[in-house]
């Protein structure tokens, strides 16, 4: 617990924002995890002497973009024949075919922490003015096979940490570099089209009807016209709030995952860490189920 915690501290004090995850887990032992994460040295003694949790950093708030050079975990889990060609073997191969592509050298002299598989986290500066999303491997904005990015919305488990009885350690101590600018043009998502707003048109037109298609229509407004580096936020809070409406039996569950998908989808958000967002704002909504009077 102890060493938990040492490590929970030296993320803050690189101003890292932490929170705790399940002990010998990657997944969040709290809801509203990047909200609730935090950089306080009092709040994090409580929470890592309360117990033996894995440290997790939002690494939204603390403006960091980590690369994740991942490794197969079974034989096959195989790389597909574009990379293959290029004899690549896992994520941190094709981060060097990247390299000689551009013309660029690995950017590894930076902060970088190998994880429980034996794979590795580069730690690197966001871009001041320019929030980045999380990608994964061959996705549309993805860098490859195997390399996932973690930035706004998104999460790295820390070193200190341990998944599966394994651990995650520091392999390079290094101050944080910034991230490369060839990078961040890969990352770069590519300008959404314009947009319609989304609103639900409910069928019956009795006041209770009003009252709830004002209400689902309200939080997908909040969605669609959140400011870019409030996105998350903004469908954790309207998840929770047509949460306690679901509780309540006045809306499914199914209809409000797919209305509040489609507005995270309008504003850039991958599916994903928006189902993620829905699901935990559904979940903390459900505590305090709200019905409509008649």
């Amino acid at each position: 617990m102890r060493g938990r915690l040492t490590s929970a501290l030296d993320a803050a004090s690189r101003d890292w924002h932490v929170f705790p995850l399940v002990p010998n887990d990657k997944r969040p032992a709290i809801a509203a995890w990047e909200q609730r994460a935090t950089t306080d040295p009092e709040r994090i003694t409580r929470c890592w002497t309360h117990a033996a949790y894995n440290v997790g950093i939002a690494t939204g708030p603390s403006s960091l973009v980590v690369i994740d050079l991942d490794r197969p975990k079974h034989a096959a889990d195989t790389p597909p024949a574009d990379w293959a060609q290029h004899g690549v073997t896992d994520g941190a191969d094709v981060l060097a075919v990247l390299c000689e592509r551009h013309g660029q050298p690995l950017p590894t002299d930076t902060y970088t922490v190998r994880t429980w598989s034996g794979g590795s986290h580069l730690y690197f500066s966001a871009r001041t003015g320019e929030p980045l999303r999380n990608t994964a491997g061959d996705s549309a904005r993805g860098l490859g096979w195997k390399v996932d990015t973690r930035a706004t919305g998104g999460l790295v488990v820390g070193a200190g940490s341990t998944f599966n009885g394994h651990p995650y350690e520091v392999t390079h101590n290094a101050p944080v570099a910034p991230l490369p600018g060839w990078l961040a043009e890969l990352l770069r998502p590519v300008p959404l089209p314009p947009q319609r707003p989304v609103t639900v048109a409910l069928v019956t037109r009795d006041r209770r009807t009003a009252f709830l298609s004002a209400a689902v229509n309200g939080e997908l407004a909040r969605v669609t016209g959140s400011g870019e580096n409030q996105h998350n936020q903004a469908l954790y809070l309207a998840s929770v709030a047509l949460g306690q409406l679901v509780a309540g039996g006045e809306l499914s569950e199914a209809d409000v995952t797919g209305w509040l998908l489609i507005a995270a989808l309008q504003v850039g958000q991958g599916e994903r860490e928006a189902r993620r967002t829905i699901a935990s704002g559904l979940r903390a909504g459900a505590n305090r189920p709200r019905r409509v009077a008649a």
